[in-house]
């Protein structure tokens, strides 16, 4: 009797066995929701800032020292992309998992892939002992991250938005925001560390790997601490009252597939900045001569800076609206494209300019981007439709930056940085301009 009140539509028997763990009742607070959804954040930005420092400091010599180091970089940023590529597929897949034994499994499933893939990494033979199926297998370990991460959606930012009062929407919307500055404080913390301490040689023999064991144990206790919450009862319910259950990803495109471009597409200036700022100039450094320790720091100081202006982005939002912020931060963005990259060759005084006014515009346009146009969605679609939105727009804004903005500034100069990140910010402006009636829902 009491297993039959548990689950939603779509649960099945190890849904609901999921579900009985926590079957004591209490009550679902938005502080309940905004925990679980900054510790699955996260943790889940804490993997990828451990790949991409490690595609800076050890790939590009440990599974390609036969080519010149910024050619072994680019390498690498090409593998780095691969998880992007994968993701789509692999939201597709979790989603048709989704439906048939429930979120909880589905997210069971993923969070194990996805520390599983991080894990192996860990055990990444180089290039000295293998040959080429050292690259083989880093591709193969990013292509199940990616994998993953398309199947780590849980609905608890769609949740949150949807719950948020008419007059914090700004606020609620900037909290999943807030784990990726997180997550890149503690890798680089744990990079500049194992650096610090160990002799180079020591790091790109075994310390380098330790940062991947760490991302596996995290995302253990971070799949709990999450499961803890959506296999509740009262989570249950409130996902079904929201209507956020799965719908077929096909159907969702053609009922509304231009809510998820435009959703896309209005994040594209923040999401191409977000790599421009983390993972392209530390490798532009390093691969000039700076110091990966000091420029490691800039970033722990400027991740700071972007976690309070991630916070401020929720309180400018509520009152001047979502969509001003978006538009504005974007037209900061692209006045920023136009002389910002080159202070890369300015020396330290270059470079903490570059990284502290980077991470002030990418907390308060990058606060706001993800998620924008989750209650544009009918209820039918919301939840698909949601993180679908989330997975095209890391793939059109984020997928191939670092690769893209190496291959330009090592071939034209940095000058060619500011373009491609000008014409992400043209793109944000023109999504805003079609969008207007989100523009009105979502102010």
């Amino acid at each position: 009797m009491v297993a039959s009140t548990l689950g939603p539509a779509n649960s099945t028997a190890l849904e609901r066995d999921a579900s009985l763990i926590n079957a004591e009742r209490h009550d679902v607070r938005p502080g309940d929701i905004a925990v679980g959804v900054i510790i699955g954040r996260s943790t889940e930005f804490f993997d990828f800032f451990v790949y991409a420092i490690a595609s800076v400091l050890v790939f590009p010599s440990l599974i390609f020292p036969d080519v010149s180091p910024v050619t072994g970089t680019l390498y690498s940023f090409a593998i780095f992309a691969l998880a992007f590529v994968a993701r789509p597929f692999g939201a597709m897949a979790f989603l048709w998992l989704d439906r048939r034994h429930g979120r909880g499994v589905k997210l069971t499933v993923a969070m194990f892939l996805l520390g599983g893939s991080t894990a192996a990494m860990a055990f990444l033979p180089g290039h000295a002992q293998v040959g080429w199926i050292a690259a083989a297998l880093l591709a193969l370990f990013r292509i199940g991250q990616g994998i993953a991460q398309g199947g780590t959606w849980d609905g608890l930012p769609a949740l949150l938005s949807l719950n948020a009062p008419a007059n914090r929407r700004g606020w609620f919307a900037m909290i999943p925001q807030l784990g990726a500055p997180i997550g890149l404080f503690v890798a680089a913390a744990v990079f500049a560390f194992l650096l610090n301490t160990l002799k180079m040689s020591d790091f790109l023999d075994w310390g380098w790997r330790y940062p991947f064991f760490v991302a596996f144990v995290i995302n253990v206790v971070a799949l709990f601490a999450r499961l803890r919450l959506i296999s509740t009862p009262e989570f249950q319910e409130l996902f079904e009252s929201r209507e956020l259950q799965p719908s077929p990803v096909t159907q969702m495109f053609r009922e509304e597939g231009r809510t998820v471009v435009l959703g896309a597409f209005a994040a594209l200036a923040s999401f191409a900045l977000f790599h421009l700022v983390t993972v392209f100039p530390l490798s532009w450094v390093v691969l000039n001569g700076g110091s990966a320790i000091r420029f490691l720091t800039i970033e722990m100081v400027g991740a700071a800076v972007g976690l309070l202006a991630v916070t401020a982005s929720g309180a400018i939002a509520d009152r001047i609206g979502r969509r001003v912020l978006l538009g504005v931060s974007a037209a900061m963005i692209g006045a920023y494209s136009g002389f910002a990259p080159q202070l890369l060759d300015r020396g330290p005084a270059g470079e903490w300019t570059y990284m502290i006014l980077g991470f002030v515009l990418l907390g308060l346009s990058f606060g706001q981007s993800s998620g924008a146009t989750n209650g544009s969605f009918s209820p039918r679609h919301r939840y698909t439709g949601a993180g679908t939105t989330a997975t095209a727009a890391w793939f059109v804004g984020a997928a191939f930056a670092p690769l893209a903005a190496l291959f330009l500034a090592s071939r034209f100069g940095l000058i060619a940085v500011g373009a491609y990140l000008l014409s992400g910010a043209a793109c944000t402006l023109g999504a805003l301009a079609l969008n207007r009636d989100w523009g009105r829902k979502a102010a």
